[in-house]
């Protein structure tokens, strides 16, 4: 699609043969219509690829044939290459947005143009049956680096952001298999406020076994490696590193004692070791 719109919807897709066509309509269904979609298939192995044929004749719609790479953040990546939008957008192949999604997020955008980065209230879907969020009452809005560090507390298929600010950021790593999503939000809350909508204006379908969540039965070791990297890297402001590190600390301290619990010695002393680094190490910056 050469002309410009507004936004970009970025779906990437893994042997999602079924729910992706859930997902596609979900887009094609938005009250909003000055958008394009983008598909990046990761090299689907079940027939999802071929399925996406139907969308062919459809102008607004591109769809990507990656060789298979397995990394959420590489196929991303791809597909905001090819987006020409103002904003971007991204769904995860499984997950499903109001009508209304895009509608209420560009309306919030032009009442507060001051706002790059916009994510809104998801409820959860679990064998059918429709787990609410509201419950959670942490911080959502304005400084989110603090609250972000502990666990990802933006879903993917809730954000609209800017696209330039996504390309200054450097996009999602594209090296890690899980927990791309939490390193790059804590690059963008480590510089920029955060908007909100406070409605539920997506469905997260969960508890698939395909997915990568649960493809290890644990992610907490993988939310370490994410963030230790981040700080190695120097990329966050001084004071955002420093309480970067001693959350890392915290997180060592906590997965050390469970490796030992469960007879993983030499596991434990390695997040022992990170522990007492990151805890007694300031990074030797200056100000």
């Amino acid at each position: 699609m050469s002309e410009k719109v507004s936004v970009s919807v970025i779906i990437p897709v893994f042997n999602r043969k079924e729910a992706i066509h859930e997902a596609v309509k979900s887009v094609f269904d938005q009250t909003f219509r000055d958008w394009e979609l983008i598909i990046a298939d990761d090299g689907s192995d079940d027939g999802t690829f071929e399925s996406l044929k139907e969308y062919e004749g459809d102008r607004r719609v591109q769809i990507i044939r990656l060789a298979h790479n397995g990394n959420p953040g590489y196929v991303r990546n791809r597909a905001v290459d090819r987006a020409a939008g103002r904003w971007i957008a991204f769904l995860d192949s499984d997950d499903l947005w109001n009508e209304e999604k895009l509608d209420r997020q560009i309306s919030y955008m032009n009442d507060h143009r001051e706002c790059l980065f916009l994510h809104t209230r998801e409820v959860w879907s679990r064998e059918g049956k429709i787990i609410s969020q509201s419950h959670r009452k942490h911080k959502r809005e304005g400084d989110l680096f603090e609250v972000s560090l502990g666990k990802c507390e933006i879903g993917p298929s809730t954000v609209l952001m800017d696209r330039e600010m996504f390309t200054v950021l450097g996009g999602f790593r594209e090296d890690l298999e899980i927990c791309e999503d939490y390193e790059f939000w804590l690059r963008v809350t480590s510089r920029y406020s955060v908007g909100y909508i406070d409605e539920d204006l997506i469905v997260k379908r969960a508890g698939g076994g395909d997915q990568l969540s649960f493809k290890y039965g644990f992610i907490e070791n993988f939310k370490i490696d994410a963030l230790k990297n981040l700080i190695d890297s120097k990329l966050l402001p001084l004071e955002k590193e420093k309480v970067a590190r001693k959350e890392l600390a915290r997180k060592c301290r906590i997965y050390g004692k469970g490796c030992r619990k469960r007879g993983r010695e030499k596991e434990a002393e390695k997040y022992d070791s990170l522990y007492f680094f990151y805890m007694n190490d300031d990074g030797h910056r200056e100000k």
